[in-house]
């Protein structure tokens, strides 16, 4: 069986254990997921939030939503890709800054939903 040509950070250190690579893409996974998820967010308040004040804000809400499910996706890979190198070089894993930047991202976006609906 022939397989494609592997990206040059993938031939160097050593191949890890491969229930930690299985782990590291379930976890790239629940970003994917996380990001579907907030995507699915998007669309709920595009269709639904017809009744919510000013609509201006309520669409830029959503295309923050939609800017914040694609980013998540990039930023996913390249947490997965991180991982993997350090894993590959025995190195302690990244510091996960996606974390803190999606929790203000999601904060901020719920006060203003909370606004929202308080002044609607």
């Amino acid at each position: 069986m022939r397989h494609g040509r592997k990206p040059s950070w993938q031939q160097e250190g050593a191949e890890p254990d491969y229930r930690f690579s299985l782990a590291n893409e379930r976890t790239f996974l629940a970003w994917i997921r996380t990001a579907l998820s907030i995507l699915a967010g998007a669309v709920l308040v595009h269709q639904f939030a017809s009744r919510l004040q000013p609509t201006r804000l309520v669409l830029a809400g959503t295309i923050l939503l939609c800017a914040l499910a694609a980013g998540l996706c990039g930023l996913a890979y390249f947490r997965w890709r991180a991982n993997e190198i350090a894993m590959r070089h025995a190195e302690p894993l990244p510091f996960p800054h996606v974390i803190p930047l999606l929790s203000v991202c999601l904060f901020a976006l719920g006060v203003l939903v909370g606004l929202m609906i308080a002044f609607t």
